[in-house]
């Protein structure tokens, strides 16, 4: 499988077993994504940075590594479980980092006390997101910078050269927006191209985006191995399914997988399947106080 330089910061990501980004969050933390949130962040000593949204910690143990003296980090996530796993992680490398359980449009600080407030795919999770970019501005410094990185869920480049493989991600898309909304979840969003205005709509003056391509690209028939991938993660899939039609809508999906893995192996060297989506990372400044 070709991939872009980007890729491996979310290997093995699949449209055909994700259509969207949103579940893949902490597939995106190697030494690549590391050096970004560096960039971006700008860690110097005496710093206080609050990740909303942390999950168990990926981050702040990266940013830890750095090895910044006196450099504080916060991290809320909505999850207790993943709060006390976060807890656990730091501990065992003495990580200046403290966690709570909290809500992006809630957060428990007061005005003021963050140099850098970030977040990496949550804001596609939250339902007003105006509201948790209220806050991120709100408990950000004048003169602080705020970081999002949020994907497009709602444009996912897909080609295979044969008609089973077009059918069957057009199947996929209907079966995991079926199953997001059987469970209450949002249908996909582009969030992530409008993140600058959004950005600017809540006080936070938008600095610059970085695009990050996550493609991927077969020429000839992938290997056994992606197709029993492939089968395994969407039985997966199915089996979160709350209501038998969004089971049936997940076996068709399933059986079109599988036939088409049988043509594109009977296709050969002559077989093409090209993927891509993209991430946004969008960096803005609380505005200085006048």
């Amino acid at each position: 499988m070709v991939q872009s330089r980007f890729a491996d910061m979310v290997r093995g990501l699949d449209a055909l077993t994700s259509l969207t980004l949103k579940h893949v969050r902490e597939r995106w933390w190697n030494d690549a994504f590391g050096e970004f949130l560096e960039s971006a962040l700008k860690p110097k000593p005496g710093k206080r940075i609050l990740d909303v949204g942390c999950g168990v910690g990926t981050a702040e143990i990266s940013l830890a590594r750095l090895q910044v003296s006196q450099l504080r980090l916060f991290g809320v996530d909505m999850i207790a479980d993943r709060v006390r796993e976060a807890l656990t992680r730091v501990r065992g490398i003495n990580a200046r980092a403290g966690f709570s359980s909290a809500d992006a449009a809630h957060l428990p600080y007061v005005d003021g006390v963050f140099d850098c407030t970030f977040c990496v795919a949550v804001l596609q999770h939250v339902r007003d997101v105006p509201m948790a970019l209220g806050e991120f501005a709100r408990v950000t410094r004048p003169g602080g910078r705020v970081l999002a990185v949020e994907p497009d869920n709602e444009n996912r480049y897909w080609y295979s050269s044969i008609p089973a493989g077009m059918e069957a991600f057009e199947l996929g898309r209907r079966f995991f927006t079926a199953l997001a909304l059987a469970r209450g979840e949002a249908p996909p969003a582009a969030i992530g191209p409008a993140l600058p205005g959004l950005f600017a709509a809540a006080g936070i003056t938008p600095l610059s985006v970085d695009l990050f391509p996550v493609s991927g690209s077969f020429v000839g028939a992938p290997p056994a191995a992606v197709w029993k991938a492939r089968a395994e993660a969407i039985e997966a899939a199915i089996a979160l399914a709350p209501n038998d039609s969004v089971r049936r809508l997940g076996t068709d999906y399933g059986a079109a997988v599988a036939r088409y893995g049988r043509e594109a192996t009977a296709s050969g060297p002559a077989f093409v399947e090209i993927q891509n989506a993209m991430l946004f990372a969008s960096v803005g400044q609380r505005p200085d106080s006048a």
